[in-house]
């Protein structure tokens, strides 16, 4: 599946060399579109100049410019093994960092093995709950705090999953659309419209802590506003080439608010001598076992039907939580 220009994507066909020494065949079964993320190359609102991940072999340092190959949550199944890897791994049903297409060679340190207890679909929501573990791994959470999520996309409806898990004194969350609102109360937040009056539904001390999850640079206004004094604000969100005048006046400046930048590729320095990614994997897909993701599955398309998918989700984002692609 390749982005050829903003709003338009196409599917190639290439042919694929066996697998060499230490690598695998996958075929792809799944694969999840990440909304926030690919909207953003799909639409051209990504610097050309900028490598999609420097932490992801899968782009073979590939920049976000146009032609593209984009996506990074593939669930398939390894079919052929090249020399010198494990017999064990034939067969394997595997989680990979990969853009979207139907097969594709990879080494297996670059592959994270499903645990049995997971289906394709729930594995494929791997890389959401990984990066919502990292934004709590970030923001710290704590005993009686109040903590407040802003946009009810699929990472944030992820983070309130896990929120609601924390003896916190009060979770709310604030999103636009209201069955995304719907869906977050069933995850355990009390979900507001950021048109309401939501500022009611706050103590005048404002939240201890805020993520701001909403993908537009305008919630980070709502975040300041959100905030109580000397509060932390997660932001977790990215926003590509979007610009939006953010007001750093006196409740910002005077209230001491702290914004912490949260990015999955990489761990807080902090939490370097306890943490590694194995250990945050272990953990994300633990959380994922005990998450019910089946509501959260909206749509399941065919690859060949993928500009329409992406044109679901540019124009008419209400209608859609996950979007999928299946592969057989």
């Amino acid at each position: 599946m390749v982005f050829v220009a903003p709003r338009q994507v196409e599917l190639c066909e290439e042919d694929l060399a066996d697998p060499g020494p230490g690598q695998v065949l996958v075929r792809t079964r799944i694969s999840a579109i990440s909304a926030g993320t690919e909207l953003l190359a799909y639409r051209g609102q990504l610097p050309a100049d900028l490598p999609v991940d420097e932490t992801l072999g899968a782009f073979g340092g590939q920049r976000f410019s146009f032609p593209m190959r984009y996506g990074y949550a593939a669930v398939g199944e390894v079919i052929a093994l090249g020399a010198g890897v494990e017999p064990a791994w034939r067969g394997r049903r595997v989680f990979a960092f990969q853009p979207h297409a139907s097969h594709f060679v990879a080494a297996p340190g670059d592959l994270l093995a499903i645990p049995d207890a997971l289906d394709a679909e729930r594995a494929a929501f791997y890389a959401h709950v990984e990066t919502a573990v990292n934004l709590l791994l970030d923001g710290e959470p704590r005993l009686g705090e109040r903590v407040v999520v802003i946009g009810q996309g699929v990472v944030g409806l992820l983070t309130t999953a896990l929120l609601a898990r924390f003896p916190l004194l009060d979770l709310v969350a604030l999103e636009a659309m209201a069955g995304r609102r719907e869906a977050s109360r069933t995850f355990g937040a009390r979900c507001l419209a950021p048109d309401d009056d939501w500022r009611r539904e706050l103590p005048a001390a404002g939240a201890d802590l805020v993520f701001e999850l909403s993908g537009n640079p305008a919630g980070l206004d709502l975040a300041i506003a959100a905030a109580g004094r000397e509060a932390r604000i997660v932001v977790g969100s990215w926003y590509g080439d979007k610009r939006h005048p953010v007001d750093l006046g006196g409740h910002f400046h005077r209230g001491r608010l702290r914004f912490i930048s949260s990015q999955v590729s990489h761990l807080a320095p902090a939490l370097g001598a306890r943490w590694d990614r194995a250990r945050r994997t272990a953990v994300a897909f633990a959380a994922l076992a005990s998450i019910d993701t089946r509501a959260l599955v909206t749509h399941r398309f065919v690859p060949s039907d993928a500009h329409l998918a992406y044109r679901m989700l540019d124009e008419r984002p209400g209608e859609a939580l996950q979007v999928l692609f299946r592969y057989e």
